[in-house]
């Protein structure tokens, strides 16, 4: 249902979170969000806002962080209608209860089924990288679980914030979903609501902060936060392929993705070769200047580009280093000679300095990361089972890809989401159905 007039002024910014948060609780408790129907028109609903305004927020992503129509298309908009389309297809199955095997001893007629309940009212915490898809995929499983929503967009995409927030007003009954702008100040009072459920993506430091707020209301969360994605290149692979899928790992959204390789291993003589490698890879798909490539993003703002800059100097700039603080620009970058200690290594780069790390080999690979805290990705780049088989089983991660880096987070059958210092919890499909419910246990033993 679209929003009314009067609805979008209750969802101004001077209104207070309490009364957002009653209004959706009010919502919740007559019961009409449980209704399969209603579920299917709200994600309608939310269909038609990213196909109708399709071109709007593109140029609004464009603002924001220069990508390029054809990435963000593809990322932000395609990626999250397919979502959405998976979720109508398959919801109606996917809330049909579950029968559970009854032990013999209760008798022939008792019966048991587990069911998904709706937790109520839930916030969901976007952020800047993928400012469209990551505050939408989430909202998609909210709103099919059958809950009300409150929508907090990133206030550092600014122009993708505004865009948005003004949409989801427009498609969206308030007393059904609520937006949120601002800041710091604004999450501090969101935070400071009972919700039935939190998510948030972003990183570990305000992950922090949203896990200690939760824990005053006992809420539950699902932290999507990120981490240092490791690559194995082993020797085996063709190293010319290798660098191709590296850069394609690496620095689509100029390297601002939580999934995108954070670092290379190799053993010496694989990081010697992946060194040109790469350079010919790069040029192929930027061009000899990256910096008037069309399809070469930029940094989001100062600050990130000023801590991106300062990492240049954990290693010796092998391909790229180029930067332009008046462009946001920075070129795409390979370090080698990295000392494990270096910045660069202490913490997740969120941007297009990929390090290349020399190992002995794979049991040095694997010591490596065991060493560090639980990435969100890990990838190889091997023809060998054995080598993948050894990663699988002997390193923990939220997910793990071979041959390109990143696809784990592309086919949305999968779960999605860290462990450890990368997150907690998954959603995507049917997981996020089931991160947005309560499995609800039932036992049925007949009176006659």
């Amino acid at each position: 249902m679209s929003a009314t007039t009067a609805n979008e002024s209750r969802t101004s910014q001077s209104e207070p979170a309490t009364e957002a948060v009653g209004r959706l609780r009010a919502t919740f408790n007559t019961g009409v969000t449980r209704g399969l129907d209603w579920r299917v028109n709200q994600l309608q609903q939310l269909r038609a806002l990213l196909v109708e305004n399709e071109k709007e927020l593109l140029e609004a992503l464009w603002a924001d962080l220069r990508k390029n129509a054809t990435e963000a298309k593809m990322a932000e908009i395609d990626l999250t209608v397919g979502h959405i389309d998976e979720t109508l297809a398959s919801l109606e199955s996917w809330l049909q209860p579950r029968p559970v095997e009854v032990p013999a001893l209760f008798g022939p007629t008792t019966t048991a089924y587990t069911n998904y309940d709706p937790l109520g009212v839930v916030l969901v915490i976007g952020t800047w990288n993928f400012p469209v898809h990551l505050l939408i995929d989430p909202i998609i499983g909210a709103l099919a679980a059958g809950n009300t929503v409150v929508a907090k967009p990133s206030e550092i995409s600014v122009h993708t914030s505004a865009v948005l927030s003004r949409l989801l007003r427009q498609y969206f009954d308030a007393d059904v979903l609520t937006v949120v702008e601002g800041g710091a100040e604004e999450t501090t009072a969101l935070l400071a609501q009972r919700f039935d459920h939190i998510f948030y993506t972003g990183n570990g430091t305000v992950g922090r902060i949203v896990m200690a707020a939760a824990a005053k209301n006992l809420t539950p969360v699902t932290l999507e936060l990120g981490g240092k994605c490791p690559v194995f290149v082993a020797p085996d692979a063709d190293v010319d392929e290798a660098a191709k899928r590296l850069v394609g790992g690496k620095f689509f959204n100029a390297g601002q993705a939580c999934g995108a390789t954070d670092y290379v291993l190799a053993d010496p003589a694989t990081a010697a070769a992946l060194v040109p490698a790469l350079r010919t890879a790069l040029e192929a798909q930027f061009g000899s200047t990256p910096q008037t490539a069309p399809d070469y993003g930029r940094i989001v703002n100062e600050r990130h580009f000023d801590r991106l800059t300062r990492l240049l100097d954990s290693g010796q700039v092998a391909v790229g280093g180029r930067h332009d603080r008046d462009d946001l620009y920075i070129a795409p970058t390979v370090l080698t000679d990295v000392d494990p200690a270096s910045p660069v290594m202490q913490e997740e780069i969120f941007g297009p300095i990929l390090p290349i790390i020399e190992v002995a080999g794979l049991d040095a690979a694997i010591a490596f990361i065991n060493e560090r805290d639980k990435p969100l990705g890990l990838y190889a780049l091997t023809t060998s089972e054995a080598t993948k088989s050894r990663l699988v089983n002997e390193t923990s991660s939220g997910g793990v890809s071979w041959g390109q880096p990143g696809m784990q987070v592309l086919v949305p059958g999968l779960p999605f989401g860290g462990v450890g210092e990368s997150g907690m919890g998954h959603y995507h499909g049917l997981y996020s159905l089931e991160t947005f419910s309560h499995l609800k246990s039932v036992v049925d033993v007949p009176l006659s």
